[in-house]
């Protein structure tokens, strides 16, 4: 196991020290506010104990690896991570191609994939042809229509109060990194059609005499295109055939595979593709001179795995999913009949439904960890659904971290703006008639937001747009409970690693300083309707235990507060009749 390296004792007694020696908390406390001390002790906290920022994995929900018996993994963009952009520009160029063959004018085959403009998460509005970014809300922070960002004025036109509702009859969600080319088409053809002298521009689409399109049209015709692409097309056929210029090999999955089942736990593999791709993808990532170790010898891909299933059809698979059927691995034909278990090792399953795969294998949800990329298809679904343990892969967090660190200043500027905003209206109150004048203030504002999005591409971060996160952050913080770049960032862990869960603090929380001057005085205290509960004398509780026809609420004897519920499946070791504060 990879052991995280710490920092040298030293460098920690040098934070700390002054010419005197090390400065106690106490010396501390005589010096700064109560909220900075907490934020002086957090930051040397996290930077002792956090593990190299390439190497972390992110928490959203607590969860004890220890726990896991069952670790699930997709194939495409998870173990088979594709080189970006190569991979995009190819499926780009292949539905472009397609959809000339469908009737489109063949100037469209001029288009060449810019992977500066796209990011995924974003929504496609088929009603105006536009691609927004928009937060957890539907308000919208950004909207583009075909490359021109519209302003604000023009965002009020179509959409009068900033605000999209989510209906899939108007809405395409582009959450996937398959969804990557399929942007960027639709804005090289709104941009095509509109700016043509040929057409005419309506609202909800062009007109060329007797022709019309819509935007509806259009984006139907692409969803046609790239679907065909997948499952007709030579988009698996391309990537075979050049396998190493579009999918990329890391000799630790092996490695890695191996010390999960060394563990205890067990492999399995369920994944969309069809048996004759994944073996080619699987075969190609196993493809080393040596197994596990350099001193194992070589062994075939489907070892590493306790079962496999293809075909999945996810996310049907998590409702009522499709018939579970064998995989004849020397045909890659299906075999007759409904399979009604078991699910053995060195056999490929198709299909199925989460339900009966779950009864097979003997596993509950809690107990399951499952890997995927995509939010909806494998995280959303399988954590909503049947409550699996969700772990999200977001490989683009590999420059989503470089510009955080890189460009933190802005971020600094940004936040240092929202507290010159506050300044400005502090010593202000209802009876002021005077408005002061944040215009300025404003545009320094929009200024270093914009510089913010653009260090990260033409549509900005994945995961915020300023200080505003996207509905795709949301997504992630609702539905998986860990996420990474990579899912061998894993290897950088025990697996009886405890992954905690960061404090989620309200605004009354993170915005109010524990300061002893800011505190409520006794008036106000004693006023209030905020509780405490003191512990009850010992011959009052004495008492209530001989009469158990009380009329008030007696104190728990054990912690009742178990929000880390993925502990809540270990053993109660409190005593019988132990008083609660040993607990």
């Amino acid at each position: 196991m990879l052991q995280q390296s710490s920092k040298p004792q030293k460098e920690k007694k040098r934070v700390l020290s002054t010419s005197s020696g090390l400065l106690s908390k106490s010396t501390l406390s005589s010096h700064l506010s109560d909220n900075e001390l907490m934020c002086f002790f957090n930051m040397e906290k996290h930077s002792s104990n956090a593990r190299e920022y390439s190497h972390r994995i992110f928490v959203n929900r607590s969860l004890h690896l220890e726990n896991i018996k069952f670790y699930g993994f997709d194939m495409d963009y998870t173990l088979a991570e594709y080189k970006s952009p190569a991979y995009e520009r190819l499926g780009f160029a292949l539905a472009v191609e397609r959809l000339v063959a469908m009737g489109y004018p063949t100037q469209i085959l001029q288009f060449e994939y810019d992977p500066s403009f796209p990011v995924r998460g974003l929504w496609f509005d088929s009603l105006y042809g536009t691609l927004l970014k928009v937060d957890s809300y539907g308000n919208i922070l950004v909207c583009v229509q075909g490359f021109e960002f519209l302003k604000h004025s023009q965002v009020y036109e179509l959409y009068p109060n900033k605000f999209l509702q989510l209906d899939e009859s108007r809405v395409y969600v582009l959450n996937t990194l398959f969804n990557l080319p399929e942007t960027y088409l639709l804005a090289c053809l709104i941009n095509y059609f509109t700016s043509s002298p040929n057409y005419s521009r309506e609202k909800t689409g062009v007109c060329s005499g007797d022709l019309l399109m819509s935007f509806n049209s259009i984006f139907q015709d692409v969803r046609n295109a790239v679907d065909w692409i997948h499952v007709h097309g030579d988009l698996k056929e391309r990537t075979i055939q050049n396998i190493s210029d579009y999918v990329t090999k890391d000799p630790r999955l092996p490695m890695f595979l191996a010390r999960i089942r060394d563990s205890g736990a067990k492999v399995f593999l369920l994944t969309n593709s069809d048996y004759r791709f994944t073996n080619m993808i699987m075969t190609y990532l196993f493809d080393y001179p040596h197994g596990a170790s350099e001193t194992e010898p070589h062994r075939d891909w489907q070892t590493y795995f306790d079962i496999v299933v293809v075909d999945a059809r996810k996310p049907l698979f998590f409702s009522e999913g499709t018939i579970l059927r064998r995989v004849d691995t020397k045909t890659g034909a299906l075999k007759m009949g409904t399979h009604i278990g078991p699910l053995l090792k060195g056999q490929v399953y198709s299909g199925g439904s989460c339900d009966i795969f779950t009864k097979l294998i003997g596993a509950k949800g809690k107990d399951v960890l499952y890997v995927g990329d995509h939010i909806f298809g494998d995280i959303l679904k399988s954590k909503k659904i049947r409550g699996w343990r969700t772990f999200l892969v977001v490989p683009e967090l590999v420059q989503e971290l470089h510009v955080w660190t890189d460009k933190c200043q802005l971020f600094a500027n940004l936040q240092n703006f929202d507290i010159a905003l506050g300044n400005m209206y502090k010593n202000l109150d209802s009876s002021t008639n005077e408005k002061p004048d944040i215009s300025k203030l404003r545009m320094a504002m929009r200024d270093v937001t914009h510089k913010m999005d653009l260090s990260y591409g033409m549509m900005g971060s994945l995961f915020r747009s300023g200080s505003r996160q996207t509905f795709f952050s949301s997504q992630v913080t609702r539905y998986a409970d860990l996420y990474a770049a990579t899912f061998l960032n894993l290897i950088y862990y025990p697996f009886c690693y405890m992954f905690r869960a960061p404090a989620m603090l309200m605004p009354h929380e993170s915005t109010v300083a524990h300061e002893h001057e800011q505190r409520l005085s006794k008036e106000d205290t004693s006023s209030s309707t905020t509780k405490t509960t003191e512990p009850a004398p010992a011959e009052l509780q004495n008492n209530a235990d001989e009469n158990t026809n009380t009329f008030s609420t007696q104190i728990p004897s054990t912690v009742t507060h178990t929000h880390d519920e993925d502990c809540s499946d270990e053993e109660d070791h409190t005593t019988e009749g132990a008083p609660a504060n040993n607990v």
